[in-house]
């Protein structure tokens, strides 16, 4: 028991420390930030595209193109497609093809409404049945210019960051030289042409034997 004990310890341990790392914290924000701002592009796309489809009927949601039924399952009950003008009649004929008669005033009619309704879809101003094949422009249109304006962003947070990064560097290699200058004996030896680079550990050894220098004069 004591070293099962130990050992969820441990386990919770390891898990706590990661969890605290910056990179697991960055990226858990970086989600949530991107789910944000993936909602933001959604809902403004939406916005552009229902503006530059003003004249279409129904907008965005009427950009679709019903493939023609090849056969009796595409077909529909009451057809394939029909406006919204036309629901009242074709819930009377969707009624009377399973053999009930009704009118607008007839009780049932709401009944035989809400069934009609749950096998089409309406895309626009015009129910499809959910049989048929669709080609949903709409989605496509929104999934294209969400990804165009997504790539943008990322593209000019990719350049200020490179810049930043960039203009880091500079500030630290100007620095890096002026303390060079003040101090001429802490620059680096130059390194001759087919000579393998020094190492780091080779480095702290040099260091250490001048500090060493200092110290005895």
């Amino acid at each position: 028991m004591a070293k099962k004990g130990k050992k969820g310890k441990g386990i919770f341990q390891e898990f706590k420390e990661f969890i605290n790392k910056g990179n697991a914290f960055m990226l858990a924000v970086g989600v949530v930030i991107g789910g944000a701002f993936g909602a933001i592009v959604t809902a403004f796309v939406n916005i552009l595209l229902s503006l530059a489809t003003w004249a279409v009927p129904g907008g965005l949601k009427g950009l679709v193109t019903v493939l023609p039924a090849l056969n009796a399952a595409q077909q529909g009950p009451v057809g394939q497609q029909f406006v919204s003008d036309e629901l009242v009649d074709k819930t009377i004929a969707f009624a009377q093809s399973q053999g009930v008669t009704i009118t607008k005033e007839s009780d049932t009619f709401v009944q035989w409404q809400t069934a009609l309704l749950g096998k089409y879809t309406l895309h626009g101003t015009t129910y499809t049945f959910n049989g048929s094949a669709v080609i949903d422009w709409g989605a496509l249109l929104t999934a294209v210019i969400s990804f165009i304006i997504i790539a943008i962003v990322l593209f000019i947070i990719v350049k200020v960051v490179a810049s930043l990064q960039a203009k880091k560097a500079a500030l630290e290699a100007k620095a890096l030289e002026e303390h060079y200058k003040k101090h001429p004996e802490d620059r680096p030896a130059p390194v001759e042409p087919g000579v393998p680079a020094p190492t780091e550990a080779e480095l702290l050894t040099q260091i250490r034997d001048l500090l060493r220098e200092k110290q005895g004069k």
